[in-house]
């Protein structure tokens, strides 16, 4: 069964210069276990590709959504924003380029993650306090693949 499924997706900006077809026509699918990556030259579309998987873009008299996605079996294009964004953390996340639009410099790195894993998983302080100390000893801890 695939997790993800994207139909013959576009999206259009109309800007003051002209319109700009930043994804035109792109399919793919995504199945459990498998890891996709895209890549390709600054500025060829990938983050809106990323954008409008998830549902971050929205469809208005500047920008113009056709095509289908479905992750987990949603459409994600009709779910309202509060169920795409439930989809969000547990079941599709991205990783953004640029990390100082991602991470607040003043905050410590595990309220960051105590945060993330509160909102999307709904733990409680004490759990997600413990949940993200394990989660950076298990990033810190030397391979044990090695043999």
């Amino acid at each position: 069964m695939n997790i993800l499924e994207v139909d013959d997706l576009h999206t259009v900006f109309t800007t003051p210069h002209g319109v700009m077809r930043a994804v035109d026509g792109v399919s793919l699918s995504l199945r459990a276990g498998e890891t996709l990556g895209i890549v390709g030259e600054s500025g060829s579309g990938k983050s809106v590709l990323g954008r409008t998987i998830m549902g971050l873009i929205a469809d208005n008299a500047t920008t113009s959504i056709a095509g289908s996605v479905r992750i987990g079996g949603h459409d994600i294009h009709a779910l309202k924003a509060r169920a795409r964004r439930q989809l969000w953390g547990p079941e599709v996340s991205m990783v953004f380029r640029d990390p100082m639009t991602s991470l607040n410099p003043v905050k410590r790195v595990g309220t960051h993650i105590t945060e993330a894993l509160r909102l999307h998983l709904g733990l409680g302080r004490k759990d997600a306090y413990e949940r993200a100390v394990d989660l950076l000893r298990q990033s810190s801890s030397p391979s044990r693949s090695d043999g």
